[in-house]
């Protein structure tokens, strides 16, 4: 597991003052009024950065960084996603997995037989979509318990009902 959880991305300067408009991937977009160290990738590893939030508003959160005083400070991080580390995210419900435990994880029908590997998670509706890496192709499926019934993030492995599988799948081959 990665000790680091993506939780935004900059889009661009925001004003006069150097604020950054970012695009955020936190579940509750108000957590970001409370982190005040974020991290940059850089490299192989991560660097802190400073951070205040200025506002949350339409979707979108409005952060001053440590260094950008000016738009053209914060143009250079354009495009840059921003992590939280683990000790400072908010901890899980009972039921509940952060994105980038589950990715990699192999899914397997109840007979043992491998179906493929998650390479993503689209969440752009009510219910999560899995998406994963076969033999045959990509296979999307609504990440729903009827489907799922057990995931095993220690094991890397997710447990498939292949009859709901095969009613809610699409493939693309």
């Amino acid at each position: 597991m990665t000790q680091y959880l993506m939780i935004g991305e900059i889009l661009k300067p925001q004003g006069i003052r150097g604020e950054a408009k970012v695009k955020p991937y936190a579940a509750n977009h108000d957590d970001f009024r409370r982190w005040e160290t974020l991290y940059l990738a850089q490299g192989e590893g991560y660097a802190p950065i400073q951070s205040r939030c200025v506002r949350v508003h339409d979707g979108f959160v409005y952060l001053l960084l440590e260094g950008c005083e000016r738009p053209e400070d914060v143009e250079r991080l354009r495009g840059k996603q921003l992590f939280i580390d683990r000790a400072h995210a908010n901890a899980l419900a009972e039921d509940e997995t952060y994105i980038t435990d589950l990715i990699g994880c192999e899914a397997v029908d109840e007979r043992g037989e491998v179906i493929g590997t998650l390479t993503d998670v689209l969440q752009h509706g009510v219910v999560d979509v899995y998406v994963f890496r076969t033999a045959k192709g990509n296979l999307m499926a609504p990440a729903l318990k009827a489907v799922f019934p057990q995931v095993d993030v220690a094991a890397r492995r997710i447990l498939v009902d292949a009859s709901h599988l095969d009613e809610v799948a699409v493939r693309e081959e």
